[in-house]
């Protein structure tokens, strides 16, 4: 009989523990907002909500790569530096292959540079930091000589129409590309074969391996998303800051990675989902955007947000040891 209680408080706590964790993060998105709100009511105006709409969604759009990295037992440090190379590059060959052309050569050089991560990665056992932290130098290296520095004002007008400041029912269309991204991420990973498979290489990749699972191929495409992710931001982020900066996004990198932590994601891979992702972008975002209407100073935010990431990684190290 005691047993069968005991059973019971713990089944109980359990649920209790996952609703929690279910929870939390969206009370605390909600709870950041109306205490900037009440602090200050200009967060609340629609002119605010959008700007910061289109703030987040090159951030966004990277965290949807990101996220797949991560959940593979893995992490990719060469992000923002690839959309800043994609950007130069497309824009650079809008005038031989036009606008579209020039947006899918964007989309293709994140896609270039995600397998040539990835390609490294299996063909040589080496880690995902080492190569990933050394294809940000190559590509922001190449971005700086392609553009001798400067950034490149040759945007066409109907790109930055559109995706940088245009909206569908008030709604920023830059944000609508990231929902949309961050939404067939989130069918990849949950209704697709592959997406089981990018778990269970995250979770155990010899026992992934040893359960026919081309451990090698999953690693290859979850890169591959990602520079392609890189590509999608790069479209983003050039259309809003009316530019392709060679230094476009700088520490938009640790800031995905970042956002994946906040949000939840476990750091060792296999565990994690894209509405957590979406969550931990949210976070950065209305903290950062509350700090900027209250006057920090950027050095503080700095600090403020350094300290969220530790606090996020010790809470994400705790709950891997109670697991």
């Amino acid at each position: 009989m005691s047993s069968t209680v005991m059973n019971l408080s713990r089944r109980r706590f359990s649920d209790r523990r996952r609703l929690i964790g279910q929870c939390g993060l969206p009370l605390l998105v909600i709870a950041i907002a109306v205490a900037t709100g009440l602090v200050e009511p200009r967060f609340w105006s629609w002119a605010n909500l959008q700007n910061l709409a289109r703030q987040l969604a090159p951030l966004q759009i990277l965290v949807a790569g990101q996220l797949f990295a991560v959940l593979s037992g893995g992490l990719d440090l060469s992000v923002a530096s690839v959309m800043a190379l994609s950007g130069v590059v497309g824009i650079v060959a809008v005038p031989h292959v036009g606008l579209v052309g020039g947006v899918v050569v964007m989309m293709l050089c994140g896609i270039g540079f995600g397998l040539a991560n990835g390609a490294i990665i299996t063909a040589f056992s080496v880690s995902p930091l080492i190569v990933t932290l050394g294809m940000l130098s190559v590509a922001k290296g190449l971005a700086l000589l392609a553009t001798g520095g400067l950034p490149i004002y040759d945007v066409p007008e109907p790109l930055i129409d559109a995706v940088g400041f245009g909206a569908v029912l008030g709604v920023p269309v830059s944000s609508l590309i990231a929902v949309a991204i961050m939404l067939l991420g989130a069918v990849i990973l949950r209704a697709t074969i592959f997406g089981r498979h990018v778990y269970a290489v995250g979770s155990n990749a010899a026992a992934a391996h040893n359960s026919g699972v081309r451990t090698r191929r999953v690693t290859l495409a979850v890169y591959a998303i990602s520079g392609f992710a890189a590509g999608c931001a790069a479209i983003v982020m050039t259309a809003w800051v009316s530019a392709a900066q060679p230094l476009a996004g700088e520490g938009l990198e640790l800031q995905s990675l970042a956002a994946v932590v906040v949000g939840g994601v476990a750091l060792a891979g296999g565990a994690g989902t894209m509405l957590q992702a979406f969550f931990g972008v949210l976070i950065l975002g209305l903290l950062s955007n509350a700090l900027n209407m209250a006057g920090v100073s950027s050095f503080l935010q700095t600090l403020v947000v350094g300290l969220v990431i530790l606090l996020a990684v010790i809470v994400d190290r705790l709950r891997g040891s109670k697991g």
